[in-house]
Protein backbone atom coordinates (compact mmCIF):
# COMPACT_ATOMS: atom_id res chain seq x y z
CA UNK A 1 0.00 0.00 0.00
CA UNK A 2 1.31 3.44 -0.87
CA UNK A 3 1.64 6.07 1.80
CA UNK A 4 0.29 9.21 0.17
CA UNK A 5 0.92 11.22 3.32
CA UNK A 6 4.70 11.13 3.03
CA UNK A 7 5.97 14.62 2.39
CA UNK A 8 8.52 15.09 -0.32
CA UNK A 9 11.80 16.41 0.97
CA UNK A 10 14.34 18.57 -0.84
CA UNK A 11 17.18 16.56 -2.35
CA UNK A 12 20.38 17.19 -4.29
CA UNK A 13 22.95 14.84 -5.70
CA UNK A 14 26.50 14.45 -4.44
CA UNK A 15 27.96 16.65 -7.19
CA UNK A 16 25.91 19.64 -6.00
CA UNK A 17 27.10 19.14 -2.43
CA UNK A 18 30.72 18.80 -3.61
CA UNK A 19 30.38 22.00 -5.63
CA UNK A 20 29.02 23.91 -2.62
CA UNK A 21 31.90 22.66 -0.47
CA UNK A 22 34.52 23.43 -3.14
CA UNK A 23 33.12 26.96 -3.52
CA UNK A 24 33.22 27.32 0.28
CA UNK A 25 29.54 28.21 0.40
CA UNK A 26 28.18 29.08 3.82
CA UNK A 27 26.61 25.73 4.62
CA UNK A 28 26.71 22.85 7.07
CA UNK A 29 27.36 19.25 6.12
CA UNK A 30 25.58 16.99 8.61
CA UNK A 31 26.38 13.27 8.84
CA UNK A 32 23.55 11.39 10.59
CA UNK A 33 25.23 7.98 10.77
CA UNK A 34 26.33 6.45 14.06
CA UNK A 35 29.48 7.81 15.72
CA UNK A 36 31.22 4.52 14.92
CA UNK A 37 30.38 4.84 11.21
CA UNK A 38 31.49 8.48 11.23
CA UNK A 39 34.84 7.58 12.84
CA UNK A 40 35.53 5.02 10.10
CA UNK A 41 35.05 7.51 7.28
CA UNK A 42 33.28 10.77 6.56
CA UNK A 43 33.31 13.78 4.28
CA UNK A 44 35.74 16.51 5.32
CA UNK A 45 34.01 19.33 7.24
CA UNK A 46 31.07 17.06 8.06
CA UNK A 47 29.73 17.16 11.60
CA UNK A 48 28.09 14.14 13.18
CA UNK A 49 24.76 13.80 14.95
CA UNK A 50 23.30 10.33 14.76
CA UNK A 51 19.73 10.11 13.47
CA UNK A 52 18.77 8.44 16.75
CA UNK A 53 19.12 11.88 18.36
CA UNK A 54 16.57 13.53 16.10
CA UNK A 55 13.68 13.00 18.48
CA UNK A 56 15.47 15.48 20.76
CA UNK A 57 14.78 18.90 19.23
CA UNK A 58 17.06 20.63 21.78
CA UNK A 59 20.10 18.58 20.69
CA UNK A 60 19.63 19.64 17.08
CA UNK A 61 18.98 23.28 17.96
CA UNK A 62 22.06 23.39 20.21
CA UNK A 63 24.24 21.97 17.43
CA UNK A 64 22.69 24.09 14.66
CA UNK A 65 20.93 27.15 16.08
CA UNK A 66 20.50 28.96 12.73
CA UNK A 67 17.32 27.50 11.25
CA UNK A 68 17.80 29.36 7.96
CA UNK A 69 21.32 28.11 7.22
CA UNK A 70 21.80 25.74 4.28
CA UNK A 71 22.28 22.24 5.71
CA UNK A 72 23.18 19.23 3.56
CA UNK A 73 22.35 15.99 5.34
CA UNK A 74 23.80 12.59 4.46
CA UNK A 75 24.08 9.01 5.67
CA UNK A 76 25.26 5.90 3.84
CA UNK A 77 22.39 5.47 1.38
CA UNK A 78 20.01 8.39 1.91
CA UNK A 79 17.42 6.63 4.05
CA UNK A 80 18.38 7.88 7.53
CA UNK A 81 19.20 11.31 6.17
CA UNK A 82 15.70 11.56 4.66
CA UNK A 83 14.25 10.92 8.13
CA UNK A 84 16.56 13.53 9.65
CA UNK A 85 15.63 16.13 7.02
CA UNK A 86 11.94 15.51 7.66
CA UNK A 87 12.45 15.98 11.41
CA UNK A 88 14.42 19.18 10.88
CA UNK A 89 11.73 20.59 8.60
CA UNK A 90 9.16 19.82 11.29
CA UNK A 91 11.38 21.66 13.81
CA UNK A 92 11.34 24.77 11.63
CA UNK A 93 14.56 24.50 9.60
CA UNK A 94 13.98 26.21 6.27
CA UNK A 95 16.90 25.16 4.07
CA UNK A 96 17.73 21.56 4.93
CA UNK A 97 18.49 19.24 2.00
CA UNK A 98 19.04 15.50 1.69
CA UNK A 99 22.03 14.25 -0.32
CA UNK A 100 20.52 11.54 -2.52
CA UNK A 101 22.16 8.12 -2.10
CA UNK A 102 24.48 9.51 0.58
CA UNK A 103 28.04 8.24 0.85
CA UNK A 104 27.35 5.57 -1.75
CA UNK A 105 26.90 8.31 -4.36
CA UNK A 106 29.85 10.30 -2.99
CA UNK A 107 32.15 7.27 -3.26
CA UNK A 108 30.83 6.33 -6.71
CA UNK A 109 31.95 9.74 -7.96
CA UNK A 110 35.40 9.22 -6.45
CA UNK A 111 35.15 12.20 -4.12
CA UNK A 112 37.56 12.29 -1.14
CA UNK A 113 36.77 10.95 2.30
CA UNK A 114 38.57 11.19 5.62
Amino acid sequence: MFNFFLKSIPEVDASEVKKALDEKKDCILLDVRTPMEYEKTHIKTGINLSVENFSNKDKIENLIPDKDKTIYVYCLSGSRSSQAVQAMIEYGYTNVINMKSGLLAWRAKGYPLL
